[in-house]
């Protein structure tokens, strides 16, 4: 009875892990992302593991999104904040149309590096079922928190909350 009742719960468990993930195979907080190509916008295509040497800020976007506009500039300036040290900060655009998404990162004057998911693999594995979508990744390429909708990523609140998930000075 109680190896059944065990069986139960677990089982239960699994069904409440799988059905927390919101997009097709993403990964949730705590666990690690998955090693997969960048394609390049307005820089060089590598892979994610590229990385893994220090803390990772990737935010999900899209050109024709309105709140994922208004907060590219405060993370512009967060990546100029930390430009070199001890934090790297990336953008996935979801745009279907290259050129959109080029463009809107030369008017916004981008200077991260920012990546094409045409295949939508990024915006599964990250959970973008709603934009913007900004993910907080420690050096080992584990997803420490999930933060979906617009935000100031460069004021003195957010860059509180940045230094003690990631473990790092603001």
């Amino acid at each position: 009875m109680v190896k059944r009742y065990f069986i139960l719960l677990l089982l239960g468990l699994t069904v409440t892990v799988s059905a927390l993930a919101a997009t097709p195979g993403e990964v949730l907080a705590g666990q690690v992302l998955r090693d997969v190509p960048l394609q390049g916008l307005l820089s060089p295509s590598i892979k994610l593991a590229a990385y893994r040497s220090k803390p990772l800020i990737i935010n999900v976007w899209a050109s024709w999104c309105g709140p994922c506009r208004e907060e590219m500039g405060s993370l512009e300036q967060l990546s100029r904040r930390f430009w070199g040290g001890e934090l790297n900060v990336i953008g996935i655009s979801t745009d279907d149309y290259r050129d959109r998404a080029e463009i809107f990162l030369r008017r916004a004057h981008v200077s991260f590096n920012n990546y094409l998911d045409s295949k939508l693999e990024l915006e599964h594995m990250l959970g973008a079922d709603r934009l913007p979508l900004t993910l907080l990744v420690d050096a080992q390429g584990k997803v420490v928190a999930k933060y979906y909708g617009a935000k100031d990523w460069n004021s003195p609140q957010a860059l509180g909350l940045i230094a003690q998930q990631l473990r790092i000075k603001p």
